[in-house]
C-alpha cells in the first residue's frame, strides 16, 4: 500500500492487504486483476474518508479558547498540522478517484509515457502509479536537473 502519509488509515490498510496471486499464463490487467485493484483503491479511499470524519469531530470537540497564549498556540499548531495532513489526503482521494476511472475505462496498469505494463507488484506498492519504474526514474532525474 502507498506510503503517502504515516497515519492510522495507511497502517489499517496494510493490515488487510492481500497480494494478488498471478496464475501462470494469465493475461495482464484481466478482470480479476482490475477487481483486485478496484477493491484495494475503494478500501483505501473509505479509510481516508473515515479519517476526514474523525478529524472533523476532533476539531469540533477539541476547539477551546484557552486563556493561556502558549496553550492556544499549541492547539492552533496541532489543528494546522492536522488540516495540512487532511489536505494531502484530499488530493490523494482525488487521485484515487481518477485511478478508479482509469480502471473503468480499461486504461489502468499501463505507463502514461511509454505504454508498457507498469506491473502488478509496483501497482500494489503504489496503486495510483501512472508511470513504469523506468519512466518514473527518468522523470525524477529530470526533476533534479531542472531543480523544481
Amino acid at each position: 500500500m502507498p506510503k503517502s502519509s504515516s497515519n492510522a488509515a495507511d497502517s489499517a490498510a496494510l493490515n488487510t492487504f492481500v497480494p494478488y496471486k498471478e496464475k501462470k499464463g494469465e493475461e495482464y490487467m484481466n478482470d480479476n486483476q482490475k477487481e483486485h485493484f478496484r477493491q484495494m483503491l475503494l478500501s483505501w479511499r473509505r479509510e481516508l474518508m473515515e479519517e476526514v470524519d474523525r478529524t472533523m469531530s476532533h476539531l469540533k470537540d477539541e476547539a477551546a479558547n484557552f486563556p493561556d497564549p502558549a496553550d492556544r498556540a499549541s492547539q492552533e499548531e496541532e489543528f494546522s498540522l492536522e488540516l495540512r495532513t487532511r489536505d494531502r489526503e484530499r488530493k490523494l482521494i482525488k487521485k484515487i478517484d481518477s485511478t478508479l476511472e482509469l480502471i473503468e475505462n480499461d486504461d489502468y496498469g499501463f505507463c502514461d509515457a511509454c505504454g508498457v505494463e507498469i506491473g502488478i507488484r509496483r501497482l500494489e506498492a503504489r496503486p495510483t502509479a501512472t508511470l513504469c519504474v523506468d519512466c518514473k526514474t527518468l522523470d525524477e532525474i529530470k526533476e533534479k536537473q531542472v531543480g523544481r
